[in-house]
Parts: C-alpha cells; structure tokens; sequence
C-alpha cells in the first residue's frame, strides 16, 4: 500500500525523500533522488551557475527568474550522479518545492531545504559540439548527446497539434517554436548535416555506442505515417554511411507504423531497435488524454502495432514509453495512487508478455501544456512504478540495453536494470 503520515489533526503529508529510501532499501536510491528531482525540479543558485565551463560542459541559453528579474543564463543541460545516473530536465521558474543546485566547500549539490543531499555533476561537451557542417550548422543543432548516446530529432512539429488535438502533457509545439527563434533552426535537418555530424562524432573514441532518432508525428502521406518512415529511412541511412556493417546501433521513438511502414524501415535501414510510446496505458484515458493519436488510429490499433514490431525487430528490441503518473491527471484520472499502479502495471504486463518492453519518464506538469496546473503523484508512487516496471522485464527477460542509463538516462526503471540481467 502507497503509505502516508497521518497526524493528530487529521491531515496527511507524503513520505519524505530519506523516508522513501528507508521504506525501499532494495531500490538504487541514487533512482529514488533522481525520481523526486524531476517529479519537484529544480532551480539553480549564482555559484551553482558560475561553476559551468562552457568550454567543457553542455549548456543551453535559457531566460531564468533572478533576483534582478529576467535574466538570460547559461544553464547546463542535465545534472550526472556519482553512479552515472542522469537528471534530465531543464530548471523551473514555476515549480512550488524544487530542490537547490548549489555550489558549496567546491562541491556541486542538491539541496532541499537547506540540507545536502547528494553530489552532481554537470554533462561534459563532446569534441564535434563546436564545430560546423559544410553548409554553416552548428553540430550541435543537428545532435546532441546524453552520455554515450548521439540524439538526432530531424522533425521537431508534431502534426497532431495541428488541429489542437496533441497531448495534453505535451509541450513539444510551444518548445519547437521557441527554439526555432532562440537558435533560427530550421523544422527539419538535411541528410548532409547527419552524414557529417555522425562522422564527426565518431571520431572521439569510446564516446557514443548507441545513435537515437525521433520527431513529432507526421500525418501526411499515402497511409497515415509514410512521409514520416520516409524521413527517417533518409536519414538513418545517411547516419548509416559511416558504418562498414548495414546495420549499427541505433534506436527511433517515432509513431506507431504499419507492418509494411516497420518492414521498410528494417529492410532499407541499419535500424536495430524501435519504440513507439503509447503514452497513457489506458483506453479510456488515452482517448481523454492523446485526443489525436485517439481519433487518428485508436488505443487498440496503436497497441498492436507495437506488439507487431516484435515480429521485425525480435523480443527486447521493442519498447513503449509511457508518461509516469499521467493517469492521475484530473478530472477523468485516478484519484487513488494504488489503484492507478495496479492498473498500469497490469497492460505493461500484457505488453511484457509479448515482447515488449514499458519504460516510464516521470510526468512533469509542463509549462505550455494543457496539464501545467496539475499534481504529479508521491516520490513514493514513481518509486514502486519504476520498481514493478524492472521487475515486469526480469520476469519476462527483456533487455531494454537501447533505454539503459548510459544510453538514455530518461528512465528510472531501466534505471534498475544494471543488475536484472544474468
């Protein structure tokens, strides 16, 4: 049972973070901060922000809430524990209770509340990021790169926010907009800028071992789906020339595709793994929730093509995200965390038994999207999602190598998994 403290008032409070480890010693609790970091966020103080070398660690420009007003910062992309596990997110200027990077006797540190907690690090800049295509981009807006993976998203729109109809704990249109004015991107990348890129990043030994690729859903084409396979078949197989062998370590989190979409990509591709998130493992909050994906293929359909790649891509090799703690979004949500676990552990298992691997993010309530005001679950929830998730693949045996946390990082369960395997 998902515990509380209930005082003498009557009134009741989530367990605290040193609390949670204690309940679950059986859980990384290196995976327990790095679920209550993202579920609370975080801010930055001055010493925190002066301590980043943008000659050596990955930053992004970004406008934060200052004790002068705006500012215009540099702010590190991701936080690193001591065990190599990621924190992925950016600052946030609303969050009510965000944990406090700060600098202190040399160190960065979490804080909460004034106490430390544990030690981080920021990400170090691969050698390619300062460096140009030969048509003057920037390598870095072409890949970025989490720990030992390069991260190309050559589509950054996704068509069904075109009719007001994406998903309501999404921001991806508001971000893409404002990234495109920050950094006068183009929507969408060359073929040519991959080629080199992935190149170029080859060239630091022992750096990457692993390329991932996805985009906003593109409707358009013959069936619904195909200009989309077609963009990436161009280019996977532009990343794909920099390898002897056709097929290289490689991943895509794209729409849900056909047979035949999935058996083109696989037979004209170096492809090896492929995911496509059902996002809310629910019907009837999928419908309420991913009101496009819902009117344009369906829960039933988008699950069986997932399950369907299996075929392609072979057992382990297929996974599906889902947005941790959304199924609790209001007014149509569960409204007790017990039931809303049960619920989703048992359609991961039906997807388990077939082959296919659910790895959760932890749902933060966004900034530009339609849940901004909502309320994300207890540490404790995430902390027995991610839990039953691993546990969910040790029975069935699935590796989820493509998602671990030297490739992705994003997932507290796979998070888990550095010992799952025999």
């Amino acid at each position: 049972m998902c515990a509380v403290i209930t005082h003498a008032s009557g009134q009741t409070r989530e367990l605290t973070l040193r609390e949670v480890m204690d309940k679950y010693k059986d859980v990384s609790p290196f995976v327990i901060i790095k679920s209550d970091v993202t579920r609370r966020s975080f801010i930055y103080t001055d010493r925190a922000l002066g301590a980043l070398d943008k000659s050596k660690h990955q930053y992004q420009q970004r406008v934060l809430i200052g004790s002068n007003g705006d500012e215009n910062a540099a702010v590190p992309v991701s936080l690193l524990l001591r065990d190599g596990t990621s924190i992925i997110g950016m600052p946030s200027k609303t969050a009510k209770n965000p944990y406090v990077v700060d600098q202190i006797d040399g160190k960065l540190v979490l804080t909460d509340q004034g106490e430390i907690v544990e030690e981080v690090h920021y990400w170090y800049k691969p050698d390619y990021y300062d460096k140009f295509t030969s048509s003057g981009t920037p390598m870095w807006q072409v890949a970025s790169s989490r720990p030992q993976r390069l991260e190309i998203d050559p589509n950054s729109h996704c068509h069904f926010w075109n009719k007001g109809n994406g998903c309501k704990f999404c921001n991806i249109n508001a971000n893409s907009a404002q990234s495109e004015k920050e950094c006068n991107m183009s929507k969408q990348l060359t073929a040519q800028d991959v080629y080199e890129t992935v190149k170029e990043a080859l060239k630091q030994p022992g750096a990457f071992t692993n390329i991932k690729m996805s985009s906003g859903s593109i409707l358009s084409g013959a069936e619904i789906f195909d200009d989309e396979v077609d963009m990436y078949i161009e280019m996977l197989q532009a990343a794909g020339d920099n390898f002897k062998d056709k097929k290289f370590p490689s991943t895509i989190v794209a729409s849900a595709f056909s047979e035949k979409q999935l058996a083109r990509l696989y037979e004209n591709t170096g492809l090896m793994t492929y995911t496509s998130d059902i996002e809310i493992p629910n019907e009837a909050l999928f419908a309420w929730i991913c009101k496009g994906k819902h009117k344009e293929v369906g829960y039933a359909e988008w699950k069986r093509r997932i399950i369907r790649a299996v075929d392609i891509f072979g057992a382990g090799n297929v996974s599906s995200g889902i947005v941790g703690g959304c199924e609790m979004a209001q007014p149509h949500g569960f409204t007790n965390e017990d039931d809303a676990l049960k619920a989703v552990l048992e359609e991961a298992e039906d997807f388990a038994s077939q082959g296919v691997s659910i790895v959760h993010c932890v749902w933060v309530p966004m900034h530009g999207s339609a849940f901004h005001n909502q309320q994300n679950p207890s540490l404790e929830y995430y902390v027995r999602l991610a839990k039953g998730l691993s546990d969910l693949r040790k029975k069935y045996r699935l590796n989820v190598d493509m998602d671990n946390y030297r490739k992705c990082g994003n997932h507290p369960d796979s998070d888990l998994d550095r010992g799952n395997l025999e």
